[in-house]
């Protein structure tokens, strides 16, 4: 069964916690619930995007700096 992470808001997707630094989680990784998986950016705020579920990340279905509407799937969960 897979599980879709939402965003929580409109605004900016970001993978990472900062530019020079490593992706919160890729493809293939396992993610506990309330684990932050992303940011979403909202005029210079940042909010973190929890995973809702336990599972593993199946993909990502929007890119690193992709413009997101609130609700729309970002990632996929699948366990």
């Amino acid at each position: 069964m897979s599980t879709e992470i939402l965003s929580p808001l409109p605004g900016t997707f970001y993978r990472k916690p900062a530019p020079d630094q490593a992706s919160y989680k890729e493809a293939g990784d396992a993610v506990a619930k309330g684990e932050v998986i992303g940011l979403v950016e909202v005029m210079k705020t940042f909010y973190e995007v929890k995973a809702d579920a336990d599972g593993q990340i199946e993909a990502f279905l929007v890119e690193n700096e992709d413009a997101v509407q609130a609700g729309q799937p970002l990632a996929r969960l699948k366990g």
